[in-house]
């Protein structure tokens, strides 16, 4: 018997690694458990031995070798000084991603969902934000939080890094723009490529920082001056690491696909194209992945979503697939989108533009006269939209009976009309479900000819927005119970239930106002809403809303369906947008493979493999979210910069043990107020309560206050702006005037983005909000922002 044959019989996936390779070798699988069992470290000609793949046979040797360092790589083994391979597990070691801070030092992020490990600044030298590393824990540090000990960088992320250059006794330094990493790069004479002080460039990391020495590197790309015109994004791009050129092999893939629909793509599909299915988007969109109609019926309703067929033409394993998956979703910029997709798919082919025709996945609902959905039906069709119609008009052909857009969009009025009947009774609906809607102010800035912040100006959401969300989430929730009976792994839209630590708070906070939170250790949204009613009307509305909110989890991809709490779901994913976010994209194949009614068999993704997608997603999810809010603030920050000593009103956001968070009215602009700022007294951080007490005075600041401040400073590289405190004595509020809603995004349901509001709101309570530290051989960066 030969080494193989024995090694079919002993390794369970021998089979699937035969089909793989011609010469194959043990599975990671059986390498894992071969070590687990020689319960100790062992050598390559050691594992060699046991898993009889003998040293002779030098190309299976050579590819066991290989292996094994691919499991180094990727966290699942660890080489020893002695070259020894064993278990992380076993070695009492954590695999994680760095996060560091601008203090300098940082925390690693175990993979396996375990508690932080804090990484003192003398650890944070050996690497930079973002690596994979892994770490030993090495005792508690005096706060108690376990501490970590670098063993090994197991993948350096930052490959380029883009900042600002500068000189330092005679010395070229390039200064990372994200505050994160607190190195400085060293750039030697022979890589300036001609660039001048000051000025924007992208550093290709040559040698990437050790206990010995800093990151060197060499500047590949002179992006401009710091303060021109959209460098706040090419920053945050960079920073955040978002992928934003297509590769020649994608281009290749993408001209062979046809600019328009071919008569071979209609095969198999529902013809819709008579259908009176609209678009209705906001003005500045460009790509267009729904549309919808609807129709009364004798007893309830029929709702049709139909959605852009992205899954038609990017198919898995492909290099669109790929980049789509590494991007993970598209990326929202004032002005500019980074999109998930190129724009022949997103703009094109698979946008649902108006009298084209367009191939499309289609949710066939039907709902009762209460709400309810009784029937769906999926099904792939052809549509040609009749109409793209904007929030705008269609709020106004709801409210005036005489307005232009009734008369340029006769035809799909009565249309219109039934979508907005059925809108009401979804609605109703909605609220004895008990969904939890908060009425949150998003802004728009305003930008002048030369893309300077004009103003900031606050966005309101109408009926129209509304009647497009109840239509995706009745469409969502269909998609979700389909998949759910068809038994095939998908990623869910999980938003679990609030943690303990966290309700124990909020009731504390409750109590204040003599409310109580229902549902004991596991409140629903109905006992959420119940609250938000009692408040309706009370002075301490807002205030009390805005903690609700920030009581709750993230909402974030996975395959584990835990339902989702704050829309009240029992089960719940994301159907409606694959030309922008990846989950869709996966729960439309699902759902294509469902229509071969072949249960799993041959569906190529499982259980393990959705957790995967699903964390990745949703790590690329709060990338974007980073990434957006980094270049706002940015220009936010310009926006104040040009108003030192400007006093206006402020609304307090937050508290902290070091000051508050306020918003300035109307700006719309976040600024700290120090706790030094506040008065000869001593002032204490209840966090239960949310506010700031003095502890002589009894003076108490707390959420949704109004005080008046002065901008006193403002700092660009920070993002930071310090605000003097002049009193909270204020004048009477005058109305703000209001801004139509056409870049409010109603595809995505308002419990998830306020939610996602919440979670970032609630960490600047929890984290202090830290000074400023840059390393260049430990002497600190010069503070270039404005004062006094």
């Amino acid at each position: 018997m030969t080494n193989q044959q024995t090694e079919v019989q002993r390794d369970p996936h021998a089979q699937r690694e035969s089909e793989k390779y011609d010469n194959p070798i043990p599975s990671r699988e059986f390498l894992l458990e071969a070590l687990e069992e020689a319960q100790k470290p062992l050598r390559l000609y050691q594992v060699a031995k046991i898993v009889d793949v003998s040293e002779e046979d030098e190309e299976r040797f050579e590819a066991l070798s290989r292996r094994l360092k691919a499991m180094v790589r990727d966290g699942q083994l660890i080489r020893n000084r002695r070259g020894a391979f064993g278990i992380l597990q076993k070695m009492d070691l954590i695999k994680g991603r760095v996060l560091g801070h601008p203090d300098g030092f940082g925390f690693l992020i175990p993979e396996d969902g375990t508690k932080d490990l804090f990484l003192s600044e003398k650890e944070m030298q050996k690497v930079l934000h973002g690596d994979i590393v892994i770490a030993s824990v090495a005792g508690e540090d005096r706060r108690g939080r376990r501490e970590g000990v670098i063993v090994e960088v197991a993948e350096h992320s930052n490959k380029q890094i883009l900042g600002r250059l500068s000189y330092e006794d005679g010395l070229a330094w390039v200064r990372p723009n994200n505050t994160r990493i607190t190195q400085d790069v060293f750039i030697p004479n022979d890589g300036i490529l001609e660039a001048i002080e000051e000025q924007v460039v992208l550093v290709e990391v040559l040698h990437q920082p050790s206990m010995r020495s800093g990151p060197i590197g060499k500047i590949i790309e002179v992006l401009g001056d710091y303060m021109s015109p959209g460098m706040e994004i090419d920053s945050a791009i960079h920073d955040h690491n978002i992928p934003n050129t297509w590769s020649e092999e994608l281009l290749a893939e993408l001209a062979q696909i046809p600019d328009e629909v071919t008569e071979a793509d209609l095969e198999d599909r529902k013809d819709l194209r008579a259908l009176q299915l609209v678009t209705i988007d906001g003005a500045d969109t460009k790509d267009f992945d729904d549309a919808v109609f609807a129709k009364r019926r004798k007893n309830g309703w029929r709702l049709v979503v139909a959605i852009a067929d992205v899954s038609h033409y990017v198919k898995p394993g492909t290099a669109l697939d790929k980049e789509a998956l590494n991007r993970g979703n598209s990326v929202y910029f004032p002005q500019r989108v980074v999109p998930m997709l190129p724009s022949k798919l997103s703009d094109g082919l698979c946008s649902l533009n108006p009298h084209v025709d367009r191939l499309c996945m289609v949710a066939d609902l039907s709902i009762s006269d209460d709400g309810k959905l009784e029937r769906s039906q999926f099904y792939q069709g052809v549509m040609n939209s009749k109409a793209r119609l904007t929030y705008t008009q269609v709020h106004e052909m709801l409210t005036d009976k005489n307005c232009d857009a009734r008369k340029e969009f006769a035809e799909q009025v009565p249309h219109v009309e039934a979508l907005y009947e059925l809108y009401k009774v979804l609605q109703v609906a909605r609220e004895e479900r008990g969904a939890l809607e908060f009425d949150t102010t998003e802004t728009r800035i305003v930008f002048d000819a030369e893309r300077k912040i004009e103003a900031i100006v606050p966005v309101y959401r109408n009926d129209a927005h509304k009647l497009i969300e109840e239509c995706m989430l009745m469409a969502n929730v269909a998609t979700a119970r389909y998949l759910k009976w068809h038994k095939l792994p998908i990623v869910y839209r999980v938003h679990e239930s609030p943690l303990e630590e966290r309700l124990k708070n909020l009731r504390t906070f409750l109590s204040d106002f003599s409310l109580e939170l229902g549902g004991g250790n596991e409140p629903t949204a109905i006992d959420y809403a119940a609250v938000t009613e009692k408040v309706k009307g009370q002075p301490y509305e807002h205030l009390v809303s805005t903690v609700l909110l920030r009581s709750m989890n993230q909402a974030v991809y996975s395959p584990d369906n835990k339902g989702h709490f704050g829309l009240n779901y029992e089960h719940y994913t994301h159907f409606t947008s694959p030309i922008r976010r990846y989950p869709d994209l996966l729960v439309h194949r699902a759902i294509r493979h469902a229509w071969l009614k072949q249960g799993t068999e041959g569906y190529i993704y499982d259980e393990a493999k959705m957790a995967q997608l699903g964390a990745h997603c949703s790590d690329t999810e709060r990338r974007a979210d980073e990434a957006t809010r980094d270049a706002v603030t940015f220009l936010k920050c310009e926006y104040l910069s040009h108003r030192l000593g400007e006093e206006y009103e402020a609304v307090i956001g937050s508290a902290t043990n070091f000051g508050l968070f306020v918003e300035l009215q109307p700006l719309y602009v976040e600024g700290l107020v120090h706790i030094t700022e506040l008065g000869d007294d001593y002032f204490h951080y209840d966090n239960a309560r949310h506010c700031l007490k003095g502890e002589r005075t009894g003076k108490v600041y707390r959420l949704g206050d109004r005080i008046r401040v002065q901008i006193a400073q403002v700092n660009l590289d920070e993002r930071k702006v310090d605000l003097r405190f002049i009193g909270d004595d204020l004048p009477t509020e005058e109305p703000v005037d209001e801004v139509k809603a056409e870049s409010v995004d109603s595809k995505v349901d308002s419990a998830e983005t306020t939610n996602d509001t919440a979670n970032e709101s609630g960490d600047t309570e929890t984290k202090k909000r830290p000074k400023k530290r840059y390393y260049r051989s430990k002497k600190k960066r010069p503070n270039k922002g404005g004062g006094e």
